[in-house]
């Protein structure tokens, strides 16, 4: 019964979201409010996942809604408004992170292997940013978001094959640079 409840709950939330969506369309600024109220702390979190800077994923929220808002005509289905919020998102990082200098030194002398969650969770965010942009993002959608194989090729507008090539790929290394990071760690001891 539980999961009738949650399934009739999330349809629930999508008719009110659809209604929104259509009072957004005339300018209503209250209906705005309500989506962004719904939506903001979710679209800071990935995209703080992804670039790793807090006050940078709040910009990137903001420009996600502002173009939605402004490019809503271009939205053939109010029902998909939350996918489409979401793609923007994701497209904005993405822009930022290819626009974005690589750091020198990333995996220099001071790496080592933490003992406490704060200190793994350091190192983890560390090691991420060894991927590609597009690794990353399959990775966070999936492991950190916990989206389902096709919300995250929704959300990145590829097939579901190749988010579980890219996923594959992305634990892979991710695998390979942990382990050398460990292992560097068990040298210096």
């Amino acid at each position: 019964m539980g999961s009738v409840n949650s399934w009739a709950e999330r349809q629930e939330a999508l008719v009110e979201e659809t209604a929104w969506v259509e009072r957004c369309r005339t300018g209503d600024e209250g209906a705005m409010n309500a989506i962004v109220a719904k939506h903001r702390k979710r679209l800071i979190r990935v995209a703080s996942n992804v670039l790793r800077d807090s006050h940078e994923a709040e910009d990137v929220a903001q420009d996600a809604f502002l173009k939605a808002f402004r490019e809503l005509g271009k939205l053939r289905d109010d029902k998909a408004f939350s996918g489409y919020l979401y793609r923007i998102c994701v497209r904005l990082c993405m822009d930022r992170l290819r626009s974005r200098k690589p750091e020198v030194g990333l995996m220099d002398d001071g790496v080592h292997v933490p003992c406490g969650k704060v200190e793994t969770r350091v190192l983890i965010e560390r090691l991420l940013d060894e991927l590609t942009p597009e690794l990353r993002m399959t990775l966070v959608l999936r492991e950190m978001e916990q989206l389902s194989y096709d919300e995250v090729a929704d959300v990145m507008r590829v097939p579901v094959g190749t988010v579980r090539s890219r996923l594959h790929t992305a634990r892979e290394r991710f695998r390979v640079i942990w382990l050398r990071a460990t292992e560097e760690q068990e040298v210096t001891l």
